[in-house]
């Protein structure tokens, strides 16, 4: 079910709203009926978005939960291909938007998102939306926290890390969001070997594919048990 052809930032928190119910009117679909029908979904990333991919395909073709928005900091990030890929709806954001206006969560409280993913996002996340969404925010780390959190680790500079510390095994983390970077109560854990003659390539290559294994089926565990 598509709200939204396309959601951009210059759109009020009241057009997205007007724009999602005029899709379920043209569906014949009432707004209540959309309501009790599926969970909702959003999923927030800076970057390529694999991870994010994986979570599309899971719920693709789900009865009871829908990737209802992704929405992004980058707006050259090729996750906003993805979303446009699997026809969901996205929204662009800047640090201003995000941080001193309720654009974002308006925007979320209209499309009725139950959980919030962090796939990818290198952006702190405010409190006011982790208030709006307590438990309802989840995050993927790419090694096993607390070791190698904090801000300005990701992507390459977590698996640098991890080789600089000569660690035999390393992992990734699934865990909910608080207000400091990596440090929200874990929820997953899994772990790979690192071998003497791993290079980087192989190191990202083992935890991405821990990743897109575990992420999606956290993902659908974690939403079935929110009550709408």
């Amino acid at each position: 079910m598509l709200f939204l052809t396309k959601i951009r930032s210059t759109y009020s928190a009241a057009d997205s709203k007007a724009a999602g119910l005029m899709a379920i009117k043209e569906k014949q679909i009432s707004p209540e009926k959309h309501l009790l029908m599926k969970k909702h979904i959003a999923i927030f990333a800076s970057g390529s978005g694999s991870n994010a991919q994986k979570i599309m395909e899971h719920f693709k073709r789900s009865n009871e939960v829908e990737i209802s928005l992704v929405l992004t900091n980058n707006p050259d990030a090729y996750v906003l291909q993805r979303a446009d890929n699997f026809e969901i709806p996205t929204h662009i954001f800047d640090r201003n938007e995000f941080y001193h206006t309720r654009h974002v969560i308006d925007l979320l409280k209209n499309l009725e998102i139950d959980l919030i993913v962090l796939a990818g996002f290198l952006w702190l996340i405010p409190k006011d939306l982790i208030a709006e969404y307590p438990g309802r925010i989840i995050n993927i780390h790419p090694a096993l926290l607390p070791k190698f959190g904090g801000k300005g680790m990701y992507g390459d500079n977590v698996h640098k890390a991890v080789m600089a510390a000569g660690e035999t095994e390393g992992g990734i983390t699934i865990h909910y969001v608080d207000e400091n970077y990596d440090e929200g109560e874990f929820i997953y854990q899994a772990k790979y070997r690192i071998d003497k003659d791993d290079n980087l390539e192989m190191i990202k290559f083992k935890g991405q594919q821990l990743e897109h294994n575990h992420f999606p089926r956290i993902v659908d565990t974690i939403i079935k048990k929110i009550k709408k």
